[in-house]
C-alpha cells in the first residue's frame, strides 16, 4: 500500500523537523489502491459489515460539540455517524498498513528497543461535519502509563482541508510537556494565557498523506464540510517497556509490533 517514492523518504530530515516542531509532514504515503481498502474497510466496520470482538466505538455528537459526544455506549448498530473505532489492529488491513515498512523505519529511530501499539484508531468526522475536537494533548494519567509516548503518525483518508476538520497544531508547544497531570483536553483558561489561537498553524493534507504528531503537541480540529466526509488512521508506537497502571480496569496489554531480532553467535 505504500507509494514507491516514500520508501526512500529522508527518516533523519523529518524526525529532525519533529523533534523542534512537535508535528512533521511525512507527504503523500498511502498509495490509491490502499486509501480505498482502508476506506472501504472503515465503512464495513461502522456499517456492521466486518465485526471484531472487542472493537472500540464512540457516536459522535448531533450537536457537533465535542463535550456532546456520548461515552460508553459502545456499538450503536451500523451507521456512519461514529466518531472513533479503536483497536483497528485487529484487523488486518489497518494491521498492514500500520506495519509498514517506513512506519518501522521511523518508530525505530526513535524508540529504542520492542516496540508495541498504544492504539490503533479511526478518527471520522461524518456528512454532517462531525464535531469539533478542541486543543488537547495525548497523555496524562488518562492514558495509564509508566512513560510518556511521543510518537503518532497520522494518515489521511479523506481529503482534509484547512477550514474542513484538517488538524491544527502550536508548533514547539510539546517541549513545555503537559498542561496538567491528567492531560486531554486543555483548560480553556490556559489556551487563553498561551494566545494559541495567534500562533496555530492549519496542517491541510489530501488523502494518501501522513503527518508524525507528538503526544504533547496542543493539537484540535474544527468539523469537516458539510456532504464531506474525512477519515484518518493514526497509531500511536511506544516502547515495549511501558506498561499500563490504571486501577479500575485489568491493565492493558499492548500489542508488540516491531521486534528486534534476536542476535544468534
Amino acid at each position: 500500500m505504500i507509494r514507491a517514492e516514500a520508501e526512500g523518504l529522508d527518516v533523519a530530515a523529518v524526525l529532525a523537523h519533529y523533534e523542534a516542531h512537535g508535528f512533521a509532514r511525512l507527504g503523500p504515503v498511502l498509495d490509491d489502491a490502499g486509501i480505498e481498502s482502508l476506506r472501504e474497510r472503515a465503512d464495513d466496520l461502522m456499517l456492521g459489515r466486518v465485526v471484531y470482538p472487542g472493537l472500540f466505538f464512540q457516536p459522535d455528537a448531533a450537536s457537533g460539540r465535542y463535550e456532546d459526544a456520548p461515552l460508553g455506549l459502545g456499538w450503536q448498530g451500523p451507521s456512519l455517524d461514529y466518531r472513533k473505532l479503536e483497536k483497528l489492529e485487529k484487523d488486518p488491513r489497518f494491521l498492514a498498513w500500520l506495519e509498514n515498512p517506513l512506519f518501522e523505519r521511523i518508530a525505530r529511530a526513535r524508540i529504542p528497543g520492542d516496540i508495541v501499539l498504544y492504539r490503533a484508531i479511526l478518527f471520522h468526522k461524518g456528512p454532517a461535519g462531525g464535531s469539533n475536537l478542541p486543543f488537547h494533548q495525548d497523555g496524562g494519567k488518562l492514558w495509564g502509563l509508566t512513560r510518556e509516548p511521543d510518537l503518532q503518525i497520522w494518515t489521511a483518508l479523506d481529503d482534509a482541508p484547512e477550514g474542513g476538520g484538517c488538524l491544527e497544531v502550536v508548533p514547539g508547544s510539546h517541549r513545555a510537556g503537559l498542561v496538567t497531570a491528567l492531560g486531554g483536553v486543555i483548560p480553556p483558561d490556559r489556551v487563553a494565557a498561551a494566545d494559541a489561537d495567534a500562533h496555530v498553524v492549519p496542517l491541510p493534507v489530501r488523502a494518501g498523506e501522513a503527518l508524525l504528531i507528538h503526544n504533547h503537541v496542543w493539537h484540535r480540529s474544527g468539523r469537516g464540510r458539510p456532504g464531506q466526509r474525512r477519515r484518518a488512521f493514526s497509531a500511536c508506537y511506544m516502547s515495549a517497556d511501558t506498561t499500563c497502571v490504571r486501577k479500575k480496569k485489568a491493565p492493558r496489554v499492548f500489542p508488540p509490533v516491531f521486534r528486534h531480532p534476536v542476535r544468534g553467535g
